[in-house]
């Protein structure tokens, strides 16, 4: 795993602050070593969390009245307040694959979280990769993204995704920026953000 410190000059990431705790997002941003310069915008690497993470998928269930323009991206389908209204939000560790310090959980805040309905990814489209998957044996009681006429163990299903990556483009259904852990901003920026740095200053 590359330090982030070992990177030269400065990195710059944009944050697209239309809904949500954008400030958040960079305070955690600005606690990390890095040192190159790169201005993301949609046709570079980006990471949607919750109402982002809507934004980014290329369908979605329930969308506003009068419906809701997608920046697509992600070959997902996705639902809105899948986990329930604002009264119904809560928080669960999660095992995240990836991570620095990967054996310690992660702490999710789910806030009206959007639910994964389906993984719809083209034959040229880059693979779709699981990053975490919520177990239902965490959600409030009464509580699940499953039907109950379904079965809600099947570690395949969907519903349960919470964070994913399909190429440069990250995405997940909590908000990572509420916490004081500065692990996903770390992945976004190792993992999407100087790959494509390194692919950009490479000869021809």
């Amino acid at each position: 795993m590359q330090p982030l410190s070992s990177a030269r000059d400065n990195v710059t990431v944009g944050i697209l602050a239309l809904q949500g705790a954008f400030a958040e997002h960079q305070v955690m941003l600005q606690k990390l070593s890095l040192k190159r310069r790169v201005v993301i915008v949609l046709a570079k690497p980006v990471w949607g969390t919750c109402a982002g993470a809507i934004l980014l998928a290329q369908a979605v269930k329930g969308a506003k009245k009068g419906g809701q323009e997608l920046l697509g991206g992600v070959s997902i389908t996705i639902e809105r307040n899948g986990f329930g209204s604002q009264v119904e939000s809560f928080e669960a560790p999660l095992e995240v694959e990836g991570l620095r310090e990967s054996n310690r959980p992660f702490h999710g805040i789910f806030i009206r979280a959007p639910v994964v309905l389906s993984l719809e990814p083209g034959p040229t489209d880059p693979p779709i990769q699981i990053i975490s998957r919520i177990s239902t044996s965490l959600l409030p009681p009464g509580q699940t993204a499953v039907p109950d006429d379904e079965d809600d163990t099947d570690p395949r299903d969907p519903r349960t995704i919470v964070a994913l990556r399909q190429g440069m483009h990250l995405l997940t259904t909590f908000h990572p920026e509420l916490t004081k852990d500065d692990r996903f901003h770390e992945y976004f920026v190792r993992e999407c953000v100087l790959p494509t740095l390194s692919r950009a200053s490479s000869p021809a």
